[in-house]
């Protein structure tokens, strides 16, 4: 509304080239309480006044000498826009009226003036031009917002399609979407316009909608989130996450606007989903071979233990170890190791059937779950399926690798009736499965777990033990085959447990060897043995050279040189009494590094011998690098020496290469004269063993090195009567009858009723001529002297027998195993006549030109 106060502050131009009709005017609008006013004579500064000052109202005069009023509106026109011009012009002449108002002024005042119709006009026409200029004004500011407003829509707009998430505004009363932005229109797969026709309900879930009836809820409210799913439009489902909001629209001066909205954000979680089910799948499986892990393994046997405890089922669990794995893996590198294990787990899934569960629980080991019917015979026939499966060779990328595995197996409710007892039961029976040779299977014993505590208990036992100075070293003797006399001593190492006596080794040093504590031990042994040298050398003793054994660990892990330095030091003892021996498997383990260990001990006088030389793996290549001073001959090959042509090629072969290698030869294991004397016939250098003298303590030891004990001399060749005869027969009476009939001839008898006695007078005696019984007991003669033949293939040998079954007999001749065959009862004539020309032959051919001068 326009007010009074807004009509008389009005601003009014005069013009007129009258000055009391300037006069006149300005005192009638004073009057008439008009305050701004301002008057000209001047028709040519109208238009300036009026760019200056915008007028509200012109009052101007039609007919001027300078100007007329006509020129004064034409020039006013271009200084308004809309074309409306503020002029009230004055005339007397009623014609002009018409000419005026078309000319663009809006009305008009006579002269002579009448006051209150001038009055009335000038306030009509102000009034006019201030609504004018108010709805001007009013329309440019509706044009500013509206202006607004649309770039505030566009700005909206393109944040609503910039957004990632899809956005849908529903309206609460209608309960219809009132807009959506690109990333619905990208989620659903709906054009824009497909959209908006559907209903909010057939595309989203039913809104919380607890607010939407109060006048009195808040402008803005974010309600509850969730996950659902929607349908696109090609009938597939996307996973979402949908959070919806609350908005009350308002209108411009703060009163009730529109109706509320409930906005729906839509945020496709198909990532997430896809994130969260990978990490559910590499928390429960594994990510080399995908079977289930241990806790999976865990969880699924908790469950069918449970099934079976309703259904009265029974639930057997298999562990299994490959055996050798990390061999192959250390050999071939991790990445074909990997390889291997893929292959392994696809052949046992291949094993079992569908019901069953496999799983890996660790490096190289596997588990499966078994539900069967009370026979046992099931679980073996799978652990036999398992074991034929890794019968076909490993194909990693072109190397062939085949494996053996050790299975254990729990049965449910038999052995245990938890999960965890479950495993850890056939993880014993496993163990028991890799002692007893690897490459099978065990069923689990109450005796198996007893063992288990046991081995707890022992190395519990054994850390106190190396804490406590339990262990102690005793001393086997070497003997020189040369002269007899000890050449050296072998140190052993014993544990004097309380409660238990003295331990063997065999006993505890495989603990020791599992649980790392080989290396410290192995450093005390050296440290002991040093100082039981220097001690024997104080007491008078003499020098004794020490052997100490190593362990593959205790080499490969420790700084064998620096503890052999820091003990022959700290007791003052030469270096050449202090011997080191090794497998061949801890030399071999990485060669290149042996070479430079043993270089260094060399070079300061420690000596260095290969035990148990034959049991591992050498390379002859190396072997010739290696700076070492002995080989010993492992018991395996002694044990049967004089009796087994195998063992006795393999010493005899090993005893050559050394005294190639310009070695010495140690035998270990001699327990008996007939071994002694095979080996000292053979050129060994050194014995050791329980024929001489078992492991002793220091002081006993001191004492026999002090008393000069030794071996018996060996047989003088010169000495020996030049004819020996061996007669092998059960039977005494023939042995007697043969004795007294050969007897006149000269020749040294030896008798023997078995073909072990035979074999050990062999090895005692330098044997010529063999005579002996087809049909005896452990061996034939035939069987006797073929073996004969490979240990003493010089010896003449002659089968005398009763047993007339000629075909054994004709094929040990045909392979030259026996030189003739004469039958029972003889003649005695003619067989002293056939033994005398076996000697003859026998010189003959071993020794030409001495048959005859032996044989007068």
């Amino acid at each position: 509304m326009i007010s009074q106060a807004d009509i008389h502050g009005a601003r009014i131009l005069i013009v007129d080239d009258q000055e009391v009709n300037l006069r006149l005017l300005e005192h009638l609008l004073e009057s008439g309480g008009y305050t701004s006013l301002t008057s000209t004579a001047d028709a040519h500064a109208v238009a300036a006044l009026h760019q200056r000052h915008q007028y509200d109202l012109i009052i101007l005069d039609l007919v001027m000498p300078a100007m007329s009023g006509y020129a004064v509106m034409e020039a006013l026109r271009p200084l308004e826009r809309e074309g409306y011009l503020p002029v009230l012009v004055i005339t007397a002449d009623p014609g002009a009226r018409l000419a005026a108002l078309e000319a663009g002024a809006r009305d008009f005042i006579s002269t002579p003036f009448d006051a209150l119709e001038v009055l009335t006009r000038i306030r009509n026409l102000l009034e006019v031009r201030l609504l004018h200029r108010a709805a001007r004004h009013h329309g440019a500011r509706l044009e500013n917002l509206a202006s607004q407003r649309t770039a505030e829509l566009r700005r909206f707009r393109g944040a609503m399609d910039a957004a990632s998430d899809a956005i849908f505004l529903v309206d609460v009363f209608s309960m219809a979407l009132v807009d959506v932005n690109d990333g619905a229109c990208r989620l659903l797969g709906f054009a824009r316009e497909e959209l908006l026709a559907l209903a909010p309900g057939v595309l989203l879930p039913a809104p919380p909608l607890p607010l939407s009836g109060s006048p009195d809820a808040p402008a803005q409210l974010a309600l509850e989130a969730g996950e659902c799913e929607l349908q696109r439009r090609d009938l597939s489902l996307v996973p979402v996450e949908l959070k919806w909001y609350w908005h009350a629209q308002a209108s411009d001066d703060g009163g009730a606007g529109g109706g509320p909205l409930l906005i729906a954000v839509a945020r496709d979680i198909s990532e997430r989903r896809q994130v969260q089910e990978r990490l559910k799948h590499l928390a429960h499986y594994d990510s080399l071979t995908g079977l289930p892990n241990r806790g999976l393994f865990y969880q699924t046997l908790a469950q069918a233990v449970e099934l079976a405890q309703e259904k009265s089922w029974r639930i057997v669990v298999l562990f299994i170890a490959l055996d050798r794995f990390k061999s192959i893996n250390d050999t071939l590198g991790a990445a074909l190791g990997d390889e291997l294990l893929r292959q392994f787990s696809n052949r046992l899934v291949a094993c079992v059937r569908l019901r069953d569960t496999v799983g890996r629980l660790g490096n190289d080991e596997f588990a499966l779950i078994l539900t069967m019917s009370r026979n046992q015979q099931d679980a073996v026939a799978v652990a036999n399926q398992v074991r034929d499966t890794l019968r076909a060779p490993f194909d990693l990328r072109g190397h062939a690798a085949t494996l053996t595995a050790s299975i254990g197996i729990a049965m449910y409710p038999d052995d245990a009736q938890d999960p965890e007892t479950l495993i850890k039961y056939a993880n014993t029976a496993m163990g028991g499965a890799k002692q007893a040779g690897r490459d099978g299977y065990r069923f689990f014993t109450a005796g198996m777990n007893v063992q288990v505590l046991a081995r707890l208990d022992l190395e519990l036992a054994l850390r106190h033990a190396l804490e406590h100075e339990q262990f102690i070293l005793h001393y086997q003797p070497k003997v020189d085959l040369r002269t007899g006399r000890i050449s050296g001593v072998e140190a052993l190492l014993r544990w004097r447990r309380p409660g238990y006596g003295l331990v063997a080794p065999a006993e505890f040093v495989p603990v020791l060897e599992d649980t790392g504590l080989i290396g410290r031990v192995g450093a005390w042994v050296i440290q002991a043995a040093c100082r039981q040298i220097a001690q024997w050398r104080d007491e008078g003793v003499g020098p004794v050279r020490v052997a100490v054994n190593v362990s593959s660990r205790q080499f490969a892990e420790g700084d064998l040189e620096a503890e052999v330095t820091r003990a022959l030091a700290r007791y003052l003892v030469p270096a050449e009494l202090l011997e080191l021996e090794l497998t061949e498997t801890a030399l071999m383990s990485n060669a290149e590094r042996t070479i430079v260990v043993l270089g260094k001990l060399k070079k300061i006088g420690v000596k260095v011998a290969i035990d148990d030389f034959g049991t591992g793996y050498s390379s002859l290549a190396y072997l010739q690098r290696f700076p070492i001073d002995k080989l010993k001959i492992d018991i395996a090959f002694v044990r049967n020496i004089t009796s087994s042509p195998n063992d006795a090629a393999i010493a005899l072969a090993i005893i050559s290469m050394a005294h190639s290698l310009k070695l010495s030869v140690v035998a270990e294991g001699v327990e008996s004269r007939p071994q002694l004397e095979y080996l000292r016939r053979n050129r060994c250098d050194e014995i050791q063993g329980f024929y001489f003298s078992r492991a002793l303590p220091a002081l006993e030891l001191g004492q026999i090195i002090v008393a000069g004990a030794g071996l018996p001399p060996g047989h003088d060749p010169a000495a020996q009567p030049a004819q020996t005869l061996l007669i092998v027969d059960q039977d005494v009476n023939v042995l007697s009858s043969l004795h007294r009939l050969f007897r006149p001839d000269g020749y040294q008898i030896l008798t023997a009723s078995t073909p072990a006695e035979g074999f050990e007078l062999l090895a005692l005696h330098r044997v010529h001529v063999i005579v002996c019984d087809q049909r005896m007991p452990g061996l034939s003669g035939t069987e006797f002297l073929s073996k004969v033949k490979e240990l003493y293939p010089e010896t003449i040998r002659i089968i005398l027998s009763g047993y007339t079954g000629l075909e054994a007999v004709l094929d040990s001749i045909n392979r030259g195993a026996i030189y003739r065959f004469y039958t029972k009862p003889w003649d005695d004539t003619e067989l002293r006549d056939n033994i005398r020309l076996a000697f003859q032959h026998y010189w003959m051919v071993n020794q030409p030109g001495v048959g005859r001068s032996q044989l007068r």
